[in-house]
């Protein structure tokens, strides 16, 4: 059975998949928060959406990225705030090993509109 958080969340990954697979950065961004924080596949934390569209003008250029969600969980915390966990497997066609993450995103009612506010990357590896 469908939440509205499952919803709202489902939304943003279609629309997150989509500017990945052009590497588009501004597309990617408006995703995101004014004040978001950001850890992604490097050990800088970048900051707002300035910030998001750093980090994605930063990636290589590959020709046919793409990513897939699965093991999607979220959970409506209040009226205007949503956690989100999952898996997400980057297929970069081979122009490096395909790589495969835990995500986890805090997404907040902004002006309207949800807004992922909190996104981490961490190896699937475990560290211990």
């Amino acid at each position: 059975m469908s939440t509205e958080a499952d919803d709202i969340v489902s939304a943003i990954i279609a629309k997150w998949c989509a500017g990945f697979a052009t590497l588009d950065a501004a597309a990617l961004s408006s995703l995101y928060s004014k004040n978001a924080f950001f850890f992604g596949s490097n050990p800088k934390l970048y900051r707002g959406r300035d910030g998001v569209t750093e980090y994605f003008n930063g990636l290589p250029r590959w020709r046919q990225p793409s990513a897939v969600f699965s093991d999607v969980n979220a959970a409506q915390v209040g009226p205007d705030l949503i956690n989100m966990a999952a898996t997400i497997s980057f297929d970069l066609a081979g122009e490096r090993d395909d790589l495969i993450v835990k995500m986890s995103w805090v997404i907040i009612r902004e002006d309207g509109e949800w807004k992922i506010v909190n996104h981490h990357a961490s190896s699937q590896a475990p560290l211990i």
